[in-house]
């Protein structure tokens, strides 16, 4: 099954614990990102801490109400242009809202989830398969009809081999 719209709007409304992404591309093309990414790349940047989004407000209400969203993003060095982006203009205001980010730094060393693509899981009972093409432009989501017991272990490894985000932008002298 296909995902898009209310559908998947709906996972994000209905899941009861949690709901977590692996991301392991270096960019991600996105129409609604264009004008952003561009003013980003011209010298914009956002206080982290002033952002207030349907996202953030969403991400507030289901750290209230006992509910976590996490991701874990593979990456390498030199970071991507989209990536000092997403770092910048997303992941440290939603971090600051609530969202548990790590990042795996694969950079000199074996990426221990090499081959597993990106998804999303929720509640780990439900697996939505993330489909895009190599230079990240969105194809489709999927909902995964197997057993989600590898993308909990996914999960598993990630988490283990990864640092929080705001250690890692430390590191890095940002």
């Amino acid at each position: 099954m296909f995902l898009a719209g209310e559908d998947w709007a709906a996972r994000f409304q209905g899941f009861r614990r949690e709901a977590w992404r692996l991301e392991t591309l270096p960019q991600y093309l996105m129409p609604q990102e264009r004008e952003e990414f561009a003013a980003f790349e011209a010298g914009a940047r956002v206080d982290p801490r002033t952002v207030a989004n349907e996202y953030t407000d969403r991400l507030r209400r289901q750290v209230a109400e006992g509910r976590s969203q996490g991701r874990v993003h593979i990456v390498t060095r030199p970071l991507s242009a989209y990536l000092r982006f997403e770092f910048s203009q997303y992941y440290a205001p939603h971090a600051l809202a609530g969202e548990e980010i790590r990042i795996l730094d694969v950079t000199g060393r074996a990426n221990p989830l090499e081959g597993v693509q990106d998804f999303w899981i929720f509640d780990r009972s439900e697996v939505v398969l993330m489909n895009y093409d190599p230079d990240g432009r969105q194809i489709s989501r999927e909902v995964h009809d197997g057993e989600p017991a590898l993308f909990v272990e996914y999960r598993r490894v990630a988490l283990a081999e990864s640092v929080p985000f705001e250690e890692y932008v430390k590191g890095l002298g940002a």
